[in-house]
């Protein structure tokens, strides 16, 4: 066994310690079940595609976040880009409602990175000073309250209908699963992320124009932010203030916990769904187990730092 896991590439051991955390939690969350319901849900299809249905949202969110992340910066402004672009795309409505969304998450992601890349703010700063402004533009448009539109017959097709018995929500986490890591695997400007991620000065010298890169990545966390709130609007039938609040650490988690280095320079993508299917099994269990909230936090927190305890010792952070 130990030759075995000897054998095993670094790169590989977060994913699947986060793997075999996910199947700690079905073990438990069945015996729960079994004993006090005397049945066991969570290993029911039914069950799982309910899950995978919400944690879509969490998926794509994730997914975007992960570019940035492995640049070594960060995307504060999921949040108030993910309501933003729901709270729009129901006010306009009709052909043009999902367009005016992608719109709002692609201008979002130019205004960060042009703050991060050219102006040089730190991104945590950059980014939250964003949110601030994407949450008091959306406060004057509804006066504070809830928009009384309603999400068009597409977002609600996209977030809630199945088809052949599956969610539409899953097909299109796993269109932004391909596209993105395809972008990571395949291309020139996937390349460039690791690499100026690792080091952005030798990257530049090396010939890769830095700034556009890190243009390119916020760009791309903004998009998927807006479409996670076009899911979440059409999947909750209308869009509401701070709807996009429970996003942003959750998608953090799930992209450290999958794997990659939190300064940048390193992970997979594969890591990072299975980190978000590792944080919303680990939710619904402890919802199922009627876990108080100061429990759940607890729970929840010592589950992440005890993973990154588990692989992150044997981790090598160059400087």
């Amino acid at each position: 066994m130990q030759s075995y896991i000897s054998r095993i590439k670094p790169e590989n051991k977060p994913t699947l310690i986060a793997s075999g955390f996910i199947v700690v939690i079905l073990l438990i969350g069945t015996i729960y079940t079994l004993v006090s319901h005397g049945t066991a849900p969570l290993l029911s299809p039914n069950y799982v595609l309910q899950q995978l249905q919400t944690g879509a949202f969490l998926g794509i969110v994730a997914a975007g976040m992960m570019m940035v992340i492995l640049l070594g910066h960060i995307d504060l402004s999921v949040p108030w880009t993910l309501t933003t672009a729901a709270m729009m795309a129901t006010t306009v409505g009709g052909d043009m409602a999902i367009p005016t969304a992608i719109g709002i998450g692609i201008l979002v992601g130019l205004a960060n990175g042009m703050g991060v890349a050219f102006l040089r703010i730190p991104s945590m700063i950059f980014t939250l000073g964003v949110d601030s402004v994407l949450r008091g533009l959306m406060v004057a448009h509804t006066g504070g309250f809830a928009p009384p539109d309603q999400a068009t017959a597409l977002m609600r097709f996209l977030a809630a209908d199945k088809i052949a018995g599956i969610p539409v929500a899953i097909f299109v986490w796993a269109l932004v699963s391909v596209f993105i890591a395809f972008m990571l695997k395949r291309t020139g400007f996937g390349k460039s992320i690791y690499a100026t991620g690792n080091r952005e000065t030798a990257a530049y010298l090396s010939g890769i124009r830095t700034r556009r890169v890190i243009v390119g990545a916020f760009i791309v966390s903004g998009v998927c932010s807006a479409l996670a709130g076009v899911l979440l609007a059409g999947y909750s039938a209308k869009a509401y203030q701070g709807m996009g609040n429970a996003f942003l650490l959750p998608a953090i988690a799930a992209v450290v916990l999958g794997g990659t280095r939190i300064l940048g320079g390193q992970g997979r993508y594969l890591g990072t769904v299975v980190g978000v299917i590792l944080i919303v099994l680990l939710n619904s269990v402890l919802s199922i187990m009627q876990m108080p909230e100061a429990g759940r936090q607890v729970i929840y927190g010592s589950v992440i730092v005890g993973m990154l305890l588990v692989y992150g010792r044997g981790q090598k952070i160059v400087s």
